[in-house]
Parts: structure tokens; C-alpha cells; sequence
């Protein structure tokens, strides 16, 4: 989960999502040199007391600096477009979990199992126990296993929302008569927070995701005690 004055991306806990960091890096690092060069250049003309004659014409220049930054463009390009498609991918998922958005809670069906579904209420503050997070704690958790492929699919009820969790590198809009889907792999126990990510209406702060990631033995457990 995010934690105080955290400038940089939640710790990844899934495949993409290190990939996404991944990317991140590569992304600004060559953005720092970009900045570094163009930043030298525009220093060194305040100092620079010789004028070329030959450079208002110069072919050879135009030529190096069209093609100089549609090479970086690539070098940008085909990672994220490798990325767009990886995350598009569905590999035969163990599991497929439904989350239904509704003004302002969540409400999430297990596919695989006959009457498994709840509602998920973010926990008041005057009723959260002393070792709770504020406005993330949920009643009901979302039961994972970890180290298998989970699909969902995603829609709403009433309007927009957004179904999102930063640490596993998902964010998928929740759009009233349509039904969205993407899969994620969790690949370690814990915890995994979220919230709501489309403006949806007075109580949008308050409709908080909490996934619960345990091994497969537990789970079924779980799943035999519903």
C-alpha cells in the first residue's frame, strides 16, 4: 500500500506490474538524458561567443536532429507496446471473480462457485479496530490464492467507477451495461489495497478494494466453510 510522502510507484507484487516498473525506469531514464543534453546546450549559449557561419544551412544537422528523436521515440515505443499487449493477454485462468460497482460499494461474485458473492463496505472510522487503515479497510476482503492466474471481469450498476489496485498494476473502468475483463497473477501472500478510481458521486473516497492473497490450501478452505 502507499505509505507517507511515497514520491515513487507501490512495490510491485505481480508479473506486470514489474514489467510496469520496469518500463517506468527505462522511460525516465531516457527522459533524464534527454533533459541533461538539452540542459547543457541552452547553459552553453549563454557562454558561447562564435557563430558558425555554415550552420544556417546546414542539411547534415536537420537530418540528425529528425531522426535522432524518432530513434529514442522507438526505443519508447515498441517496450510499451509489448506492455500494452502482455496486459491484454488471458492465460487460462484457475479463477474468474466478478466486481460489480454500485453508489458507493463494491460487490464481488466468485464465477467457479454456486452462491458465493457479497458486498464490500469500507469499515467507519468510529467502528475500525486500533491496527486498521482509515477509509481502506473493508468488511468483506476479496479471498485470493497467490501463484495462480486470476481472471475478473468487471462492470457497474449505476455509473462510472474504476476498479483499481497500484500494486498489482490493475486499473480497469467499471461502465454501467458493459463488462470489462483483464487477469492478474499475485505471486506473494499479503495484502493489497485500492480504491476507486473514477470520480462517481459524493461518496467516491469511500468505496475501498481489498484483496487477501493465501495459499491454495487455505483458500479452499474458504471457499468449503461458504
Amino acid at each position: 500500500m502507499a505509505t507517507w510522502s511515497n514520491l515513487g510507484l507501490q512495490n510491485s507484487f505481480s508479473p506486470l506490474m514489474e514489467q510496469l516498473n520496469f518500463f517506468h525506469d527505462h522511460t525516465i531514464l531516457i527522459l533524464i538524458m534527454i533533459t541533461t543534453l538539452i540542459a547543457y546546450i541552452m547553459f552553453m549559449l549563454f557562454f558561447n561567443k562564435f557563430t558558425n557561419r555554415y550552420l544556417l544551412h546546414g542539411q547534415t544537422i536537420e537530418i540528425i536532429w529528425t531522426i535522432l528523436p524518432a530513434i529514442i521515440l522507438m526505443f519508447i515505443a515498441l517496450p510499451s507496446l509489448r506492455l500494452l499487449y502482455l496486459l491484454d493477454e488471458i492465460n487460462s485462468p484457475l479463477i474468474t471473480l466478478k466486481a460489480i460497482g454500485h453508489q458507493w460499494y463494491w460487490s464481488y461474485e466468485y464465477s467457479n462457485f454456486l452462491n458465493l458473492e457479497f458486498d464490500s463496505y469500507m469499515i467507519p472510522t468510529d467502528t475500525l479496530e486500533t491496527n486498521g487503515f482509515r477509509l481502506l479497510d473493508v468488511d468483506n476482503r476479496i479471498i485470493l490464492p497467490f501463484n495462480n492466474q486470476i481472471r475478473i471481469l468487471i462492470t457497474a450498476t449505476d455509473v462510472l467507477h474504476s476498479w483499481t489496485i497500484p500494486s498489482l498494476g490493475i486499473k480497469i473502468d467499471a461502465t454501467p451495461g458493459r463488462l470489462n475483463q483483464t487477469n492478474f497473477f499475485i505471486n506473494q501472500p499479503g495484502l493489497f489495497f485500492g480504491q476507486c478510481s473514477e470520480i462517481c458521486g459524493a461518496n467516491h473516497s469511500f468505496m475501498p478494494i481489498v484483496i487477501e492473497s493465501i495459499p491454495m490450501n487455505y483458500f479452499i478452505k474458504w471457499i468449503s466453510s461458504h
